[in-house]
């Protein structure tokens, strides 16, 4: 037992919805009886990564007593632990009203779309977080899926023209999320709508390409023929050159 940061969560505030989870990438919560719960003290390292998901504020930081972080323990219990989930199916919508699934030719009105003469923005659904889409939802059936690291659409300033227009899209981080929950809503998603296409887009820095390595394992999971590629963006704001056996349009064959 050492004095160390860890978490503390205010039972009182906390109204299990779960936002918390997916934030742990050491899997060190579970919402229990309708609580979340820290189960394991030696899985928290205590920077305290998912206190901003609260929407009720009962996550913070305390130093007390406790066990030290072990990471051979939490490499060991994400091997062996179901990934978390956060309402797979239908979007949460108790303490958060955008999170409602919204299917449209445009989202943003005539009146309102280009006020300052900018361009307009064609994103055409709701959500958009990987974490917060339902697996059913309509808007996904014979789309072309675009699966982004959510830092391209703010370094590459021509994303809603050269990649989202007439594309359905789900976003999110691969370092700071939980991977494995993105593998697995992703695997839903493909096997319960009809995806004509996927295009994974990254930033080229290392940890970002993990997101095309998982959208490949869950379509090999689903057992369909799914036409993917994949598009890296610069730093600066760039689409990188692929190699021709990289950057080619593949075709995923999964299951037996």
């Amino acid at each position: 037992m050492v004095i160390r940061k860890i978490l503390k969560i205010d039972e009182k505030k906390c109204n299990g919805c779960g936002l918390c989870i997916p934030t742990c990438a050491e899997g060190a919560l579970k919402v229990v009886n309708g609580k979340a719960r820290l189960i394991s003290e030696k899985y928290c390292d205590g920077l305290g990564a998912c206190i901003g998901q609260c929407p009720q504020g009962a996550i913070s930081i305390e130093e007390r007593d406790a066990q030290g972080f072990d990471e051979g323990a939490v490499k060991k219990h994400l091997n062996t632990e179901e990934a978390p989930t956060v309402n797979p199916v239908q979007p949460i919508s108790h303490f958060c009203s955008s999170t409602k699934t919204t299917r449209s030719s445009t989202l943003t009105s005539e009146k309102t779309a280009n006020p300052l003469g900018r361009g307009k923005s064609t994103l055409s659904q709701w959500p958009v977080k990987i974490t917060l889409v339902p697996v059913n939802a309509e808007f996904f059936e014979n789309a072309d899926l675009v699966v982004v690291a959510d830092c391209v659409p703010f370094t590459y300033a021509n994303f809603h023209s050269d990649f989202l227009r007439d594309k359905k899209v789900v976003i999110g981080c691969p370092k700071l999320d939980n991977v494995q929950l993105y593998e697995k809503k992703l695997t839903e998603i493909f096997k319960q709508s009809c995806i004509q296409n996927v295009n994974v887009v990254n930033m080229e820095v290392p940890c970002c390409n993990g997101l095309y390595t998982l959208v490949r394992r869950a379509l090999n999971a689903v057992g369909k023929r799914i036409p993917l590629k994949q598009e890296v963006i610069s730093v600066k704001g760039e689409k990188v050159p692929q190699r021709p056996q990289a950057s080619k349009q593949i075709s995923i064959t999964g299951g037996k």
